[in-house]
């Protein structure tokens, strides 16, 4: 069976750690920052875990 290219638009956005698991960036973090608490300025900062079924097929197009 031949390997599955990887998606380059999936690649950029996500990041799969050497354990297995699949990062991403929180949305509302680029502009209109002015809006937007300082507490949640910098929960938006950290790399969210992805889980259930979307991990999975994520997991496939990488």
């Amino acid at each position: 069976m031949p390997k599955h290219k990887t998606r380059k638009s999936v690649s950029s956005r996500f990041k799969l750690t050497k354990t297995g698991k699949l990062l991403f960036r929180s949305q509302m973090g680029r502009h209109r920052k002015r809006k937007k608490s300082k507490s949640q300025q910098r929960r938006v900062k950290v790399l969210k875990e992805m889980t259930g079924a979307m991990k999975s097929k994520i997991k496939k197009m990488l």
